[in-house]
Order: structure tokens, then C-alpha cells, then sequence
């Protein structure tokens, strides 16, 4: 069954933003998208799905877009900077023509600046709340669906099941007329007449006459069993039944 929920949270490190989307599975297939650093969580956040979803094909994705940080919570990676100052001098002794960084590339070299630590114990509890209120929404959704597809196989069986009320009790009298209309079509290729009429030939035929009209009930008998549907319409109600019970 189809869902999708998605919830976004303002959180104090961040915005944290975690959507849930599945298609029809036999079994549960659950994948992650998420940034690296939120990677050890997925353990908890799978067990959080699987709680309440047992089947389907899940994509979670869980991203967090940290807030821009004031220069209180930013500092220098003096390593970095001293090991790109070393770089560059080595730059310069191989070919001194080449022109000195700037501040603002030194400033916008990867890593340089190091941003504030987010405690992983407040981030992990913002996650678990929004992965639980994401998951309600999902399941939510599914529900709706499934109520929806309820109601439509629900009216579709009643449609279907009044059809078969309709039908059954013209079958014997749709089976009769048809082992009349083959018994009347046999009987004059046969060149025989119940009541001896003129379309009986001059002569004997080869059987005769009484095993020729044996032998034509015998088929019209066995035309009638094959034609009538009385115990598919039977074994089709049952399933109908069966089938509303499960859905009800």
C-alpha cells in the first residue's frame, strides 16, 4: 500500500526535515537517505519504522540544514591553516610568479572554519520526536487509503454479488431452452420426429428409432451439465462472501 508523510522541524541546531514514502511490497524493503553525519542513527530510526510498518517498499530520507552560525560559535582549524600556509609557500618556491591566496579563499577553504558541535543527545532526541510524529503521519495515510480501497471492493463485490442473484435463478430455464433447441436441431438432421412427422424418411434409418431419440437425450443431457453454471455461480457467491468478511 502507498503513504507518504513528511514533517519539518525548526530545531535549535537547525532545521530537520525527515519525509517517509512507500509503494506496494509483499514484504517491508526499507531504505535511508540521510547526511552522513546522522548516519548512526538510523539503527534507532529503523526500529521506529518497523515498529509500526510491516510491509511495502520505504524510502526515509532525514536531512538537517544547520543554521548559520555566529562568529561566537565559528574558530579557525589552525592545523588546516598552518598546513595551507606551508602549501602555498611550497607554491611559491616552485613557481614564484604564482599569486598569493586571498583571506576570503583562505576563509572559504573546506574545513577551515569549524563550526560549534550540536550535542548528539539533543539531536538524537529532536530526530526520535520528528521520526515519531513523521511515522503517525505515514501510517495515517495508509489508513486513509485503505479505507478508500475498502469502500470501493466493498461496492464492487455488492454490484458483483447482485449480479449473481439476478442470474442464478435463470439458469435452469436458460439450460432448458437451450437442450430443447439442440434436441429439435439433432432431431432433424437425424430426419426424426417425436410425433412422426414428414421430415421422417421412407425408410428405417440405421439405428432405430427409439435408440436414435436414447442416444439425442443422452447428448442433450450431457449439453445441459456443461452449460450450466449454477455451481460457478455458487462457488463465485461463496468467494464474495469470503472476500467481504476479510475486508470487514
Amino acid at each position: 500500500m502507498t503513504g507518504y508523510a513528511v514533517t519539518t522541524k525548526e530545531t535549535a541546531g537547525g532545521t530537520l526535515t525527515i519525509e517517509i514514502k512507500s509503494v506496494n511490497s509483499r514484504f517491508l524493503d526499507l531504505q535511508f537517505r540521510m547526511n552522513d553525519d546522522l548516519r548512526a542513527l538510523e539503527p534507532s530510526l529503523r526500529e521506529a519504522i518497523m515498529a509500526r510498518v510491516t510491509r511495502g517498499k520505504v524510502e526515509c530520507r532525514v536531512s538537517f540544514g544547520r543554521k548559520a552560525s555566529s562568529g561566537a560559535t565559528q574558530a579557525l582549524n589552525t592545523t588546516l591553516l598552518a598546513a595551507l600556509a606551508g602549501l602555498q609557500a611550497e607554491v611559491h618556491k616552485r613557481f614564484a610568479e604564482a599569486a598569493p591566496l586571498t583571506v576570503n579563499e583562505v576563509l572559504r577553504w573546506p574545513g577551515l572554519i569549524e563550526e560549534a558541535e550540536i550535542g548528539q543527545e539533543t539531536l538524537q532526541a529532536d530526530v526520535a520526536a520528528a521520526m515519531a510524529e513523521t511515522v503517525g503521519a505515514f501510517v495515517d495515510s495508509r489508513a486513509r487509503e485503505g479505507a478508500a480501497l475498502q469502500t470501493m471492493l466493498l461496492s464492487r463485490i455488492d454490484d458483483m454479488d447482485a449480479i449473481v442473484q439476478r442470474i442464478a435463478p435463470l439458469v435452469p430455464q436458460v439450460v432448458a431452452q437451450f437442450q430443447q433447441k439442440a434436441t429439435e436441431r439433432m432431431q432433424e438432421a437425424l430426419g426424426l420426429a417425436v410425433k412422426g412427422g414428414p421430415a421422417a424418411p421412407a425408410t428405417s434409418p440405421a439405428l432405430a428409432r427409439e435408440e436414435a431419440l436414447e442416444r439425442i437425450r443422452q447428448e442433450v443431457t450431457l449439453y445441459g451439465i456443461r452449460i450450466d453454471i449454477s455451481e460457478e455461480l455458487t462457488r463465485l457467491a461463496a468467494h464474495l462472501t469470503e472476500t467481504r468478511h476479510i475486508l470487514q
